[in-house]
């Protein structure tokens, strides 16, 4: 099937979805593992895989959610792309048995996936924590990656957090998880917003590891976005709620080709929010990307100059 059909196709899913309404297909948000792939530390993972095609999007959740904050759009998509979401390690159904939780460890977790399916044209789309792993997977699959999609994240490459802020916050997660997961789902929506999916979403998030969460923000301690950003070698997108602002033309200084668009009044997951609304300023990018991609040699791209 040519793009144009593929694309057509995608078109009447989204426009079927219209008629369905957020509510009924948000009651379901179940994605089934269809493989499972040694990471490379020998940890397990777990992830999902549907539709086909020469191009893989390969979705990467948040620190504390899973592969099915994704489901959405596993629903719409397809029939369009090949679709992959795969459990980080310590999440969802994937294993546990790792010491550090490093954003350079889940990075490679991606990979393994990548790699066991031969996905040989990679979008990397990563929310939260995700889209600091994506910046590391494009990296690892120099002329298999053709681009970054962040999800609400990468609003600014030069941030820096000192290690102890960071690591006091992994000690709140070990002292009181509940309570402090609980502060956290409610910091990621607008106030009085998404009620049925703010309690979905601490349910997910919140029945997870204490030591995986407190785990995952002694990680970040060390973490340097800004390098990054520089090393991931594709071009970078955003699309982003507006709980915090987007510093693009901040991360053009660090990464050229570097572009957002910001979802107003949406939260941490606008994927989730407004599917239909996000779902249609995926695939511009991901058409971009892969416009862009077949005019390059290896499936690399010459970063654009600012805008």
């Amino acid at each position: 099937m040519d793009n144009g059909a593929r694309m057509a196709g995608v078109a009447l899913v989204l426009m079927a979805g219209l008629a369905v309404g957020e509510v009924a297909m948000a009651e379901d948000r179940q994605l089934a593992v269809t493989g499972r792939v040694r990471s490379a530390d020998g940890v397990e993972i777990a992830y999902s895989e549907a539709g086909s095609g020469a191009l893989a999007i390969v979705f990467v959740h948040g620190g504390l959610a899973d592969r099915t904050f994704w489901a959405e759009q596993f629903a719409a998509l397809a029939g369009g792309y090949r679709l992959v979401a795969p459990d980080l390690g310590g999440h969802g159904a994937s294993g546990s048995n790792r010491k550090e939780w490093t954003i350079e460890a889940w990075a490679a977790d991606v990979r393994a996936v990548a790699d066991a399916l031969k996905l040989t044209r990679v979008v990397l789309v990563g929310n939260s924590l995700g889209g600091a792993v994506a910046l590391e997977v494009a990296a690892l699959l120099p002329g298999r990656a053709i681009g970054v999609i962040g999800v609400d994240t990468l609003h600014d490459a030069t941030q820096h957090i000192p290690a102890a802020e960071i690591r006091a916050r992994g000690k709140a997660f070990r002292d009181d998880f509940a309570g402090t997961c609980h502060a956290m789902a409610e910091a990621l929506f607008h106030h009085g917003t998404y009620p049925e999916l703010r309690a979905w979403a601490e349910k997910r998030m919140c029945s997870g590891s204490r030591e995986v969460a407190a785990g995952m923000w002694d990680g970040l301690a060390d973490y340097d976005i800004t390098a990054s950003f520089r090393k991931a070698g594709v071009p970078i997108r955003a699309i982003n709620g507006d709980l915090w602002p987007t510093r693009v033309d901040t991360n053009r200084t660090v990464t050229p080709d570097f572009d957002a668009v910001i979802m107003k009044e949406a939260g941490h997951y606008p994927m989730l929010e407004r599917p239909f609304e996000f779902d249609r300023l995926l695939l511009a990018y991901v058409r971009e990307f892969d416009r862009a991609a077949t005019k390059a040699p290896a499936g690399r791209i010459t970063p654009a100059t600012p805008r």
